[in-house]
């Protein structure tokens, strides 16, 4: 069988799309898919797509095994929380000095959408099924996301990254959140090894 080595890229782009296309039209923001890469590294390689620009982040994010053992994290800047809550919801929580409970609640709805979006493409492509999961919540600084987000507390380990980077535009407000996919060597040849769409 021919190898298709962009198949995992097109999986993601194409499953992104929609699901901003789903969310553009039902939330009161615009959501676009502004770009899209494939590497290979390590968790410290991966949260490294975050900018960093407030030294914390807030992650959302599934760590899967059994059939599909991937990670898949959203990562926000908590200081655009405004911005990020106007997207989704269409009013903004006032931010304060700390997240709140209900802007975390939020953050993992928003998370769970769309990086579900992801694990159901990934799924239907392999003919998999997978007992869903609830996804999880972390903030901190870089090392606290590196080392709380490694699969298996390994931080060495070496993955496929898939990192794109979604625009939220509400009113004149614009932020950015990244969406990160860690798959394993034999999960990622699984999907090349799928026939050219």
């Amino acid at each position: 069988m021919t190898e298709n080595p962009g198949a995992l890229l097109r999986l993601t782009e194409a499953s992104l799309k929609k699901c901003l296309a789903r969310l553009s039209g039902v939330s009161a923001g615009t959501w676009e898919l502004l770009g899209i890469s494939a590497s290979q590294g390590t968790i410290e390689d991966a949260v490294k797509l975050h900018d960093f620009v407030n030294p914390a982040a807030s992650a959302v994010y599934f760590n899967l095994g059994g059939g599909l053992p991937f990670t898949t994290i959203m990562l926000f800047d908590p200081s655009e929380m405004e911005c990020i809550s106007k997207c989704f919801m269409g009013y903004s929580y006032p931010r304060g000095a700390a997240t709140t409970q209900a802007e975390e609640v939020m953050l993992l709805e928003l998370g769970n959408i769309v990086l579900n979006s992801l694990i159901n493409s990934a799924l239907n492509a392999l003919k998999l099924s997978l007992l869903p999961s609830v996804p999880a919540y972390l903030e901190g600084d870089y090392r606290v996301l590196v080392n709380g987000l490694a699969p298996g507390g390994d931080v060495k380990k070496s993955f496929r990254i898939i990192g794109a980077t979604l625009g939220l535009k509400a009113d004149k407000r614009v932020t950015r959140s990244e969406v990160i996919a860690l798959i394993p060597e034999d999960l990622a040849l699984q999907f090349e090894r799928l026939p050219a769409p």
